[in-house]
């Protein structure tokens, strides 16, 4: 069996997180999740009692994500595994989204990644222990149109990280950047946030992708309670990869 561990996973409340809570704590280990709302906490205890806890944070509330590791680390010792799965899709071209939307994407899904990241390094690095994963996506590594701006919220993820995993490689922690392609999450559907402003020459570039997210659950083959099983065992393994695309279609787009 392997060691117990304490997860910390950002954006529970759907999707991979919750997936990777269940898969968490099937395997032992103890799994908080962050969500937004205090009346969702009493959700997230109740996914594996005894196993998984939720907690309120917005992960913009760079401070609020600091102390939240300080009490992990106050009550269990540290975080062993960080996942900032927290973020969102913002759908339209790159004209078509105000500087304010762009920031509010970047502010979520790069820094926020950012800060907990930071948040939890410095009792990861007087452990000399750690894992932190990254929910990245095939769009980091692959632009689409109509989804600039969150390919460059993505790539940027990427960026840090790649860096992050030579900076931390000596000191026993670990770095994966997870790059899933379309899975049966809330992603593609109520999770989306689209551009206030629309251009109507922009249409034959971003139609398509936009039709699409009409009815995500007709081209989204992927199952994130498959994914999260797999992502929990690649916790496990001595040398973890820093990517693991996830998905038929990512493997194919990122080989491409």
């Amino acid at each position: 069996m392997a060691k117990q561990k304490v997860w910390l996973v950002t954006g529970v409340s759907s999707g991979f997180g919750r997936e990777l809570m269940k898969a968490a704590a099937a395997a032992g280990n103890t799994a908080i999740g962050t969500v937004r709302r205090p009346d969702q906490v009493k959700d997230v205890d109740a996914i594996s009692p005894g196993f998984t806890r939720g907690a309120v944070l917005d992960v913009n509330d760079h401070a609020a994500g600091r102390a939240l590791v300080d009490r992990l680390v106050k009550e269990h010792g540290g975080v062993d595994v960080l996942v900032n799965n927290a973020g969102y899709g913002l759908f339209g071209a790159v004209e078509e989204v105000g500087m304010a939307e762009a920031r509010a994407q970047m502010e979520t899904n790069f820094f926020g990644a950012l800060a907990m990241t930071q948040a939890v390094l410095p009792s990861m690095r007087k452990r000399r222990s750690g894992h932190i994963v990254q929910i990245s996506s095939q769009a980091g590594i692959s632009s689409t149109p109509g989804l600039g701006i969150y390919n460059a919220s993505k790539f940027a993820l990427e960026g840090f990280s790649e860096a992050l995993s030579v900076e931390v490689a000596s000191l026993g922690i670990h770095v994966t950047l997870v790059e899933p392609g379309p899975f049966r999450t809330r992603w593609a559907g109520p999770s989306m946030h689209y551009a206030t402003e629309r251009i109507d020459d922009y249409s034959p570039a971003t139609d398509a992708t936009r039709s699409r997210f009409a009815d995500p659950s007709a081209w989204q083959p992927g199952d994130p309670e498959r994914a999260a099983k797999a992502i929990v065992n690649m916790t496990e393994v001595p040398a973890p990869p820093l990517r693991l695309p996830m998905g038929a279609m990512a493997v194919a787009v990122i080989r491409k």
